[in-house]
């Protein structure tokens, strides 16, 4: 029966014995098999030859102060294999004593918790790196905040330039529409944030239970998650700021990338009506101010959005084209809300004409969208409606090298 408790013990400890002075006497071969020594290699030479040059000398004066004082010695040891490699190892070392009471020799019993040592150390760095990820996001979020603040400030001081430059009424009417966008964009910023402060705290709760169940891929799958969750709210802050960017210089851009920043800020509102956005893009670039024709595409996208609610419809979809028409760029932007009344299709684009309830629609989204395509875009915008489907055709001038290239 002790044979048997012995073999037992000795196939799944890590065991060694070695004389008063060190000197290792016997090892099994699960010593053997993590310090990559052989018996022979080992037998009759220090104990100090798995020792690591890290660890301290004092380390090693505590563990001989108290198996000398006949004391059990307990750590996790950090150790060196023949190879080079590090592995840790949770140790008990006994004094044997003989019948007179005096030490005869010293029995170490080890488990192997390299894998555990390691987890715990990238486990530490990432819970550092994700700290640091906070601190940049709050700085970050600090930031954009004031520089909101300050386009916000600018927006409303260029306002103020051109009613005072010209009182020209079309000009007053774009400017008081920009506000009321500014005003239901920042408190978009908001809603899109809920969710995801709500998905973060989840997740940091899942991660917390897989630390504690150690479970290393669920751990690493979750870090990621948060990492992503923390960019997506980052990216938010930047779509909302470029858009309000208070910045006119007309310049090449791509009409995809524009309708796509559209399409990025009415997210959340187009995935709680449930509304499908089919695209289908050639890649077209124009000259004009890009977010501009952001805001055009964001009317027709809540225009849309409105349509359905009023008409009822289950089964939403929107689909947005851009193609090229001779020496023109066409956005075509249609929907199945319902069509437009013939009596109204004619004054859609008129200032502060609506068909909606006053507390839903100023009336100026569609007459800016038009002001926008024919100043800032040398286009125009037009509007067809028939068999319950409405369809806005947006034709800009292509540039003359594209022109040339025909």
């Amino acid at each position: 029966m002790l044979k048997q408790y012995k073999e037992a013990i000795e196939r799944t400890n890590i065991i060694s014995k070695t004389d008063v002075n060190g000197i290792i006497t016997f090892v099994n071969d699960e010593f053997c098999k993590i310090s990559g020594y052989s018996k022979e290699e080992l037998i009759g030479k220090n104990h100090n030859i798995v020792r690591h040059p890290d660890v301290p000398s004092s380390v090693f004066k505590s563990l001989w102060k108290a198996i000398k004082s006949k004391k059990i010695y307990k750590a996790t040891v950090k150790n060196r294999a023949k190879d080079g490699k590090t592995f840790y190892v949770n140790t008990t070392v006994i004094p044997i004593l003989d019948e007179k009471g005096d030490i005869e020799e010293f029995i170490a019993i080890r488990y192997d918790v390299t894998k555990e040592v390691f987890y715990k150390k990238s486990l530490e760095e990432k819970e550092k790196e994700l700290q640091e990820l906070n601190k940049t996001l709050e700085k970050r979020v600090e930031e954009k905040t004031k520089e909101l603040q300050e386009l916000n400030e600018t927006l409303e001081m260029r306002v103020r330039e051109e009613i005072a430059k010209n009182e020209e009424k079309q000009k007053i009417m774009f400017w008081q529409s920009r506000l009321a966008s500014l005003g239901e964009m920042l408190a978009n910023i908001a809603h899109q944030w809920r969710q995801p402060l709500t998905e973060l705290g989840l997740t940091l709760y899942s991660l917390k239970r897989s630390v504690q169940n150690a479970d290393t891929k669920e751990v690493e799958e979750l870090y990621k998650e948060t990492k992503e969750i923390i960019q997506n709210m980052s990216t938010t802050i930047d779509d909302f700021t470029n858009f309000f960017k208070p910045d006119k210089e007309k310049q090449c851009f791509k009409l995809s990338e524009s309708i796509e920043e559209a399409l990025n800020i009415t997210q959340k509102m187009l995935q709680k009506e449930m509304i499908s956005v089919v695209c289908d893009f050639d890649d077209i670039e124009v000259v004009g101010v890009s977010n501009e024709l952001t805001q055009v595409i964001i009317n027709l996208l809540k225009n849309s959005r409105d349509a359905f609610l009023s008409s009822g419809i289950l089964l939403k979809e929107i689909s947005i084209r851009v193609k090229k028409e001779g020496e023109f760029a066409l956005i075509e932007f249609e929907d199945n809300a319902g069509g437009i009344k013939e009596k109204d299709i004619y004054k859609i684009f008129d200032p502060y004409f609506t068909t909606k309830h006053s507390s839903v629609g100023t009336g100026l989204g569609l007459f800016m969208s038009k002001m926008i395509c024919e100043q800032s875009l040398d286009g125009a915008i037009s509007v067809v409606s028939k068999k319950a489907r409405t369809t806005f055709r947006i034709k800009i001038p292509l540039p003359k090298s594209d022109n040339d290239e025909k």
